[in-house]
């Protein structure tokens, strides 16, 4: 491991040095410096122009670095907090561009992965041109004894390690982030967001957590009937064979062809799906762009490429359910308050500023239909207020804007019209009467007991401190106050603490015994 680190630290310091060396050629008046890929073309010195070029030779740094690099140029695009506008629009023609390697490359993959007799697994293998190529794999057309169509994907040799180097070297520069810029890091978490990006790119890495995630899929997509994930058939770390889309991606079918009724319907399912995903199942696809969701007329849309995955912790799902009703409401200022509360404020936060903020700006998006409205865009947005008035975001947020803005997309080509809001509307009581199902689990019931206990045991101490005040005449009741409560500049809202809950909760049961 320690040598492939070491290689790549070497490429990647030889391609960002470029980017470097171009930028101090510019800065000393040069019109065609020499940058990672060749000389630049004289640009005018335009300030629009300086950037344009910087931001598209950011680009190709990335897509040159491999799949890592893109992911992560594809996860900054969602994040107006971090990079300007101008490297957010080319970072979002960010593509997994790859040679494409001829058949021959991957055999000893598959021989080492299904065994020397491989090729009697399947009737053909369609070896001339792949189906798809990207930096991590080549996906072929094969022919399943009894001529059933699937697709075999075959990880590039090597890849998983050059992967885990990038990403070793990626958590350096994070931990030294932390160290020079801890008010920067305190915001933003980037050790964090790359830690989110890590754990979803996982499965990329090895394809037997893909087919786990496939086969979790298709559970929680029974509930359409107009969406499908593929069957797994085989896999192993570097293989995977599975069941054929039919159809093409969404992002080349010709609208006309598909019945409105049916059409209309693939996409809410599609956006109520996700929502599920977000909501109640807790994991959802993290890169749901037109070319993974294939459709065909008179045939469910099928979601594939399961390799990269997004999980949820429970407090923050919960959390989000609320902000978004709050946007799709028309209530700024409780989305400030939920998105506060589902971060972590810092001691320099702006909370009135920040609800200032989105109570102007949701007010201009609740209504609109995708022709006019992104709300993966939006989402990110949001996130840019919040950082700028110092209100530091959960880092899973960095992924699921990504997953939210694909999901746009490929609505986007299926039904420009719906409105994405009045679809979680529609959804809203299904998702909520299934969080209230989970409340009311034996499981979570046993929990809440334990949480009761814990708190009651607490109340000898805080009878003995309340005794005490009130034997000194300075009666105090403590209380937890939000974080966000002060740096409102308003109103403060007080909760009291689980032990003086559990002191109440008593003196009630006291008072109706008494009355008995």
């Amino acid at each position: 491991m320690g040598s492939h680190v070491t290689e790549r630290l070497r490429l990647v310091v030889k391609v960002l040095g470029g980017l470097v060396a171009d930028e101090v050629g510019t800065a000393r008046g040069r019109r065609g410096g020499v940058g990672w890929n060749g000389p630049f073309p004289a640009e005018a010195e335009s300030s629009a122009g300086n950037e344009h070029r910087r931001a598209r030779a950011v680009r190709k740094a990335l897509e040159s670095l491999g799949p890592f690099y893109v992911k992560l140029g594809q996860m900054l695009s969602t994040r107006p907090d971090m990079v300007p506008q101008s490297m957010i629009d080319e970072l979002e023609n960010l593509h997994d561009r790859v040679d494409v390697q001829p058949f021959s490359f991957f055999e000893p993959v598959l021989a080492e992965d299904l065994g020397p007799d491989w090729k009697m697994r399947f009737d053909d293998v369609q070896m001339q041109e792949p189906l798809g190529a990207a930096s991590l794999a080549q996906v072929y057309r094969v022919t399943l004894p009894g001529g059933r169509p699937a697709v075999v994907k075959i990880q590039r040799p090597g890849i998983r390690d050059r992967v885990l180097a990038d990403m070793a070297l990626m958590r350096k520069a994070a931990r030294i982030v932390a160290r020079v810029a801890p008010r920067f890091n305190e915001v933003l978490d980037v050790e964090g967001m790359l830690t989110s990006v890590f754990d979803a790119m996982e499965p990329e890495l090895d394809f037997r957590g893909e087919a786990r995630n496939m086969d979790d899929a298709r559970e929680h997509v029974r509930r359409y009937r107009t969406l499908r994930v593929p069957k797994v058939l085989h896999a192993t770390p570097r293989v995977l064979v599975q069941s054929m889309a039919p159809g093409s991606s969404v992002r080349h079918v010709d609208r006309a062809e598909f019945d409105d009724d049916e059409r209309l319907e693939i996409a809410r399912d599609l956006v109520r799906y996700m929502y599920r995903g977000y909501f109640v199942d807790r994991m959802y696809h993290a890169d749901p762009h037109a070319g993974n969701v294939f459709a065909a007329p008179g045939e469910p849309a099928t979601l594939i490429d399961w390799g990269m995955v997004g999980r949820l912790d429970r407090r923050t799902s919960l959390r989000l359910f609320p902000l978004l009703m709050a946007l799709v409401q028309n209530d700024g200022h409780d989305l400030a308050r939920h998105w506060a509360e589902m971060g972590r404020v810092t001691p320099w936060s702006d909370m009135p500023g920040f609800a200032h903020d989105m109570a102007s700006f949701v007010p201009q998006i609740s209504h609109l239909s995708l022709e006019d409205f992104n709300f993966g865009v939006s989402l990110t947005k949001v996130l840019q207020r919040a950082t700028k008035r110092g209100i530091a975001s959960p880092p899973a947020l960095s992924l699921l804007g990504k997953s939210f803005a694909n999901l746009d997309g490929s609505v986007r080509c299926l039904a420009p019209e719906i409105v994405v809001p009045d679809v979680f509307r529609e959804e809203a009581p299904g998702i909520l009467r299934d969080l209230l199902c989970e409340f009311l689990s034996p499981t979570q019931l046993l929990r809440n007991g334990m949480e009761f206990l814990v708190s009651a045991s607490s109340v000898p101490q805080e009878l003995r401190g309340l005794l005490s005040d009130t034997a000194n005449r300075q009666l105090a009741l403590q209380v937890h106050e939000p974080r966000t409560s002060s740096a409102m500049g308003g109103e403060r809202r007080l909760r009291p603490s689980t032990g003086a809950m559990a002191l109440g909760l008593l003196a009630l049961l006291i008072r109706t015994r008494r009355r008995k």
